[in-house]
């Protein structure tokens, strides 16, 4: 995979850039209503997931554009070299396979497929014996509740397939812990016992900051409840290829499963990284998982460009950025079992595509990742929804939407359904001068207050929206869900000429936390700038009156 022509380079792009220009003066509802077959033609199904993309911005001209411009780009031949194995992080010499990890065939990586299938065997070991009451704690009670330490990848995805799966769970209770603020361990240990809980351990390097001092802090909550060091290893897993830095906190090779340089971490949650999904679920759960972003997978490999879901995602996602000016993109779950998905999205796009220079080194013309925001719906519609219907900025947003709930209340789904459709809607077709001042006089008010309040109450309309639907919120239905805004993610960076796998961005923070930390403890360290000089000694006065 080369380095690619930038997309401003690209024949097409002062076409698209005209055709953006006029679709800006154009209304969606209206190509929605004048184009019979629009609604049809404009929507694709994948993997138990429908995409509803007629509310957006673009007309057929525009979209056979982009999809000319994804030719020009290289994304078919992006995507094989994925696929294949080849290293497409280029700035690591790695390949990027954690499509391997849900495979059941080795493809062109048969070596290290190996390694993935014995260690999905290990899982699946660990959760049936949990979940069979036969892993004891050094009482000789069952493991109840099961904590996983981590932070990022190694806590976002396998936190939300855990929420978002909770109809399907099983005996053991799964918790999570991120934060380095003490508050956020001590929260979650207060209302558990140690003689029956079990930690796992993700960090690559077991050497990540947050994750190392929240585990040393779980370790000092059993060795104080009673337990031995011996008696740890009945409480520890890792998910690490630190070794020798487990054995020493107490964690034997035994109770390690790998972590591999291949897999970056918001790409891990079909690995070892999710073994805490896997056990609150159960195995046969789980294996649906990985089948259901398999199923993403083989349509994202056969699928030409018009039909392929996450290559139109991606190409609308470049279309609102460097075309139609938004920096954002609001991401609206109408599931409260999906409340965790917005967090899970901000590190995928973010992370990876937050970048600045091409694949070979050179700046970016343009924007790249937009920010992406959101919250499960209904709740939005009481904060932030008066932005995205009446605000200045332009708010691309993606309606998430099982079509049928796990719960029995099904007249409260149907008011949820109708507010998803509703919002949707409304984004598209806004409500007019005219319209807003005979709803006043319908209101009661007179001709001259609703002429004055009139414009208060209009809204522009004309927001462009994509609605995802499935059947039902399952494991296979969100592993496919997932595994589509992974490829979407990695089509967008193809299309911008950048490497979504690498993150040399969050390093410098950390560098100088520890320069920070080694002053405040009262060690050597670098001068800091005055603002972060004065902070510092606010903090030890502070800490001196306690």
């Amino acid at each position: 995979m080369s380095a690619g022509t930038p997309l401003q380079q690209q024949p097409g792009f002062s076409a698209l850039q005209a055709l953006a220009t006029r679709l800006r003066e154009a209304s969606i509802a209206h190509m929605l209503a004048s184009d019979s077959e629009r609604a049809t033609d404009f929507t694709v199904q994948a993997a138990g997931l429908q995409l509803d993309y007629s509310k957006q911005m673009l007309d057929r001209e525009a979209l056979a554009a982009l999809l000319q411009l994804a030719e020009e780009s290289g994304v078919p031949e992006a995507i094989t070299a994925l696929l294949n194995g080849e290293p497409v992080n280029n700035t690591e010499g790695r390949p990027a396979l954690h499509t391997l990890l849900r495979a059941t065939e080795p493809g062109q990586s048969r070596d290290l497929y190996e390694d993935v299938a014995a260690t999905r065997d290990t899982m699946r070991s660990i959760a049936n014996r949990l979940n069979d009451g036969l892993h004891t704690g050094y009482s000789g009670s069952a493991i109840t509740d099961v904590v996983n330490i981590g932070i990022g990848g190694s806590d976002l995805g396998p936190r939300l397939a855990t929420e978002a799966l909770k109809p399907f769970h099983g005996k053991v209770r799964c918790h999570y812990v991120a934060n380095v603020d003490p508050a956020d361990i001590e929260n979650t240990l207060a209302d558990l016992d140690p003689a029956t809980t079990l930690f796992i351990v993700c960090s690559k390097s077991f050497r990540t900051e947050e994750t190392l001092t929240n585990s040393l802090t779980a370790r000092a909550w059993m060795l104080d409840s009673g337990a031995s060091t011996e008696d740890l290893a009945q409480h520890f897993l890792a998910v690490t290829t630190n070794l020798g830095a487990a054995r020493e906190f107490g964690i034997p090779a035994d109770n390690c499963l790998p972590m591999w340089d291949w897999v970056g971490g918001r790409y891990s949650v079909w690995s070892a990284v999710g073994l805490s999904t896997a056990i609150a679920v159960g195995w046969d759960n789980f294996d649906r998982f990985l089948g259901g972003a398999r199923a993403m997978d083989n349509h994202f490999s056969s699928s030409a460009a018009p039909g392929n879901m996450p290559l139109l995602m991606a190409l609308l996602e470049v279309w609102h950025c460097n075309f139609l000016g938004a920096g954002n993109h609001v991401v609206l779950p109408y599931d409260d079992s999906l409340k965790q998905l917005p967090d899970f999205l901000q590190q995928l796009t973010m992370e990876s595509n937050g970048k600045a220079v091409t694949r070979d080194g050179q700046a970016v013309q343009g924007d790249t990742a937009p920010v992406l925001w959101g919250s499960a719906g209904t709740i939005g519609q009481h904060s932030f929804h008066q932005l995205l219907h009446q605000g200045t900025l332009l708010c691309p947003a993606d309606f998430i939407m099982p079509l049928n709930s796990h719960s029995q209340n099904k007249a409260q789904h149907r008011r949820l359904v109708a507010n998803c459709l509703a919002q949707s809607r409304a984004m598209m077709v806004g409500r007019s001068l005219e319209q807003s001042e005979n709803a006043l006089l319908q209101r009661g008010h007179d001709e001259a207050s609703a002429k004055a309040l009139a414009p208060h109450l209009v809204m522009p309309g004309n927001r462009p929206n994509s609605v995802i639907t499935m059947h039902s919120l399952t494991p296979e239905t969100l592993g496919a869900l997932l595994a589509l805004y992974e490829h979407r993610t990695f089509c967008s960076s193809v299309l911008w000429g950048i490497n979504a796998f690498d993150q040399w961005g969050v390093e410098l923070g950390k560098e100088i936390g520890a320069e920070i930390l080694s002053r405040l403890e009262g060690g050597d360290g670098a001068q800091m700038d005055a603002a972060t000089e004065r902070l510092m000694q606010e903090w030890e006065v502070a800490v001196s009156r306690l």
